[in-house]
């Protein structure tokens, strides 16, 4: 998305308990409430009249299991690394031409200087209807936009700690996770649990159609009447709706997720092709990771895009009904927006090792030789 509307453009430490900071600055993994998903097999891909061909053909995928963000990652939690760390994300930082240039048509013109500056995506609603075939009319590049601002410099989060962290680019959350001893989940493992234990449902919680109840979407007509009948016009608290079958919360709308797995549209085919060349049957695939490179139609430019997941509260039935457990989106991985986060997936060995981090680092030292005793030796 970064790309295509860059491209349209140029033609608190207080809160870092909340995650158990330890002595060495990572958190106690038992505080980050994380959800076991159970080994299993299941069917992934597309149901329903709304699914897209990039949803298809439906394969199966057999899991080991793991551990996942039973919520998005929230602003406190982010805080609470960024004052652990000292991090500053993409959108923090100045625009690098030189990387900017291998994503847009050859030929585009550098931009002005203060286009550059540090700034991210902000969605800001027309004044009237409009077509749905250019999403330039409603989102702009806001300097000054970022993870403690995230609708531009005037705004602010200290209200909304409890949300989920936006304008993050997909660096910016590996970071994160892997700051925190895990990392993004696969795209499989995120539908797997999304899913909650449902097989062949359109939806997480089934198959009724989506209303105010059910998760953070757009209540009205997109892009430039919002009713907020569910209560929020942009991100809403984490927690705020039912949980899935797996008691994993706001899986469908709220903020898009990233995942790890570089994009291509034709994947699923690639997929079920393998598996009939390899096995002469329908088998499964097992602990998908993604393709080794990127096929999207949509960023032809592009030298990848990443895979993000769930939805968000612009999602609609009129425009975008993303809020299905097999959705997929495809964004470059530079790019932040005020709707996007993630949350954190742990494998068993991952849970362990930063259980051992933590007990480890937190335990009291023991006091080394007193210097002028040892000096009257």
């Amino acid at each position: 998305m970064f790309v295509s509307i860059i491209s349209a453009f140029l033609v608190v430490a207080s809160i870092a308990s909340t995650v158990g900071v330890s002595t060495d600055s990572h958190p106690d993994p038992r505080r980050l409430d994380l959800v076991s998903i159970p080994a299993g097999t299941f069917v992934m891909g597309g149901v329903g009249p709304e699914a897209r061909p990039d949803e298809f053909p439906r394969h199966r995928v057999r899991l080991d299991a793991f551990r996942i963000g039973r919520r998005e990652v929230t602003n406190s939690e982010f805080a609470a690394f960024v004052a652990a760390t000292g991090y500053r994300t993409v959108a923090e930082r100045p625009v690098d031409w030189e990387e900017l240039k291998t994503q847009v048509p050859p030929g585009t013109p550098k931009p002005d200087p203060e286009l550059l500056e540090p700034g991210s995506l902000v969605f800001r609603s027309t004044d009237q209807p409009v077509t749905l075939d250019d999403h330039a009319q409603w989102w702009a590049w806001i300097h000054g936009a970022d993870w403690r601002h995230p609708e531009g410099p005037k705004s602010s989060i200290e209200d909304r700690m409890d949300h989920p962290v936006v304008q993050v680019a997909f660096e910016d959350a590996v970071a994160y996770c892997e700051w925190a001893g895990g990392r993004l989940p696969t795209e499989s493992e995120w539908e797997f649990a999304a899913r909650g234990g449902l097989s062949e449902q359109p939806f997480i919680w089934g198959s009724e159609q989506i209303d105010t109840t059910r998760a953070n979407t757009w209540d009205g007509r997109f892009p430039d009447r919002n009713d907020g009948e569910d209560g929020f016009l942009r991100t809403a608290p984490v927690g705020k709706y039912p949980p899935n079958g797996y008691g994993i919360l706001d899986m469908a709308g709220n903020v898009w997720e990233w995942c790890s797995d570089l994009y291509r549209a034709d994947e699923y085919r690639r997929r079920a092709e393998a598996l009939v060349e390899e096995s002469g049957d329908e088998g499964a695939v097992v602990n998908p990771g993604g393709p080794s490179s990127t096929r999207d139609p949509r960023n032809p430019h592009a030298p990848e895009t990443r895979v993000q997941r769930g939805g968000s509260f612009l999602c609609n039935p009129s425009y975008c009904s993303s809020y299905r457990p097999s959705a997929r989106m495809a964004t470059t991985p530079d790019s932040g927006a005020s709707h996007v986060g993630f949350r954190i997936v742990m494998t068993p060995a991952q849970w362990t090792a930063a259980v051992d981090r933590f007990d480890r680092n937190s335990r009291p030292q023991k006091p080394g030789p007193d210097p002028d005793e040892a000096a009257g030796e």
